[in-house]
């Protein structure tokens, strides 16, 4: 009986625990949604500043040079070992991601404070030293940083040349479905006809969309958005199989690295062509792309996954193209015709559909 009493007695004290560490894991998810909803704001405001070229180049200087230092910080930790999982690799203290995300009071600049503590304890929280890529991998990395470092950020920043950013918030809104058939092509995995039918669905409510908002054709804009998905997704995927073997904020960060041979000299030669219209936008949104969206927010993100599982996270995610037309109203003055929210709560409908089939 005492053996019993023991047992009753004891399991209280274990639930809170683990409720304490699902809520911290979803509010870190939650506020890297909210980093990746302010990026096409924040290239609008860039884009004030920068020519598309030199604001896509520049991002992934900053991002790399964040990146690469955190790595330098976390492969001279002493006694370390060598990376383990993702999951291993992402446990972090506790008011990390409230400490590294303040989005309170509605601007990018807000949410600059605190970055460089919170990827600091990010990678305290690994606990283990950070290695080079093996060989094998480096194949994987440069899917990643094709698509995710130097395709979409350059696409995106195209297409806001013309098209306002409730509209690609919209058309980008189908970034999950997309991921989600890359990565069923990727894996060979069979998903129901439920889920191939929400998919196209939510593709067709983004298609009409957009032909209605164009005048029955699509624009130079609409491509360079669609593509982005394309590359985009293909970098999610391969970069969700990386980090299985690597913890996610290393993926990211040796993607941006690997890239410096690029955007140095991309930088350099866009600095060169296009014009510089120094001012506090496009300071900011160049800041917040490459430190929030590039870098921090991922970190964020995969500290949330590892915390609640990737299912729990995907569902939070359904709510970034409508924070997007949220913040374009508030920081941008943008108009949003009812078209917009109307496609992106249809959208959010098909994607909920393919997260239970």
């Amino acid at each position: 009986m005492r053996v019993q009493s023991s047992a009753t007695a004891s399991a209280p004290i274990a639930v809170p625990a683990e409720s304490e560490h699902r809520g911290r894991g979803t509010a870190q998810a939650a506020l890297g949604v909210a980093a990746f909803s302010l990026t096409f704001p924040a290239t609008a405001w860039g884009l004030e500043g920068f020519g598309p070229w030199s604001l896509t180049a520049l991002r992934g200087v900053v991002a790399a040079l964040v990146a690469g230092a955190c790595l330098l910080l976390a492969g001279r930790r002493p006694g370390g070992r060598e990376t383990g999982t993702a999951a291993e690799g992402l446990r972090v203290g506790p008011g990390t991601a409230a400490e590294g995300l303040r989005l309170g009071s509605g601007s990018p600049a807000e949410g600059l404070r605190g970055t460089g503590r919170t990827a600091r304890d990010g990678l305290r929280g690994t606990g283990r030293r950070v290695r080079l890529p093996e060989r094998r991998h480096l194949p994987g990395l440069a899917v990643v940083a094709a698509g995710v470092v130097l395709g979409f950020p350059l696409l995106t920043t195209l297409a806001l040349q013309t098209s306002t950013t409730a509209h690609a918030a919209v058309v980008v809104g189908l970034l999950p479905l997309t991921t989600a058939a890359f990565s069923a092509l990727r894996s060979g995995t069979r998903h129901s006809r439920r889920f191939w039918a929400a998919a196209l669905a939510g593709a067709a409510a983004v298609l009409a969309f957009t032909l209605a908002q164009n005048g029955g054709a699509l624009t130079a804009a609409d491509g360079f958005l669609f593509a982005a998905l394309v590359v985009c997704a293909a970098g999610y995927t391969e970069g969700g199989r990386l980090a299985r073997v690597m913890p996610g904020w290393q993926v990211i960060g040796w993607a941006l690295v690997l890239c410096l041979p690029l955007s140095v000299p991309g930088a350099a030669l866009a600095l060169a062509y296009e014009p510089v219209r120094p001012g506090v936008h496009g300071a900011v949104g160049l800041l917040w792309v490459a430190v929030g969206s590039q870098f921090l927010g991922l970190l964020l993100w995969y500290r949330g996954m590892a915390a609640v599982g990737v299912a729990r996270a995907s569902q939070l995610q359904l709510a970034q193209p409508l924070l997007t037309l949220v913040w374009s109203a508030l920081l941008l003055g943008e108009h949003l015709t009812a078209a917009a929210p109307l496609t992106a709560v249809a959208v959010l409908v098909c994607i909920a559909v393919t997260q239970r089939s």
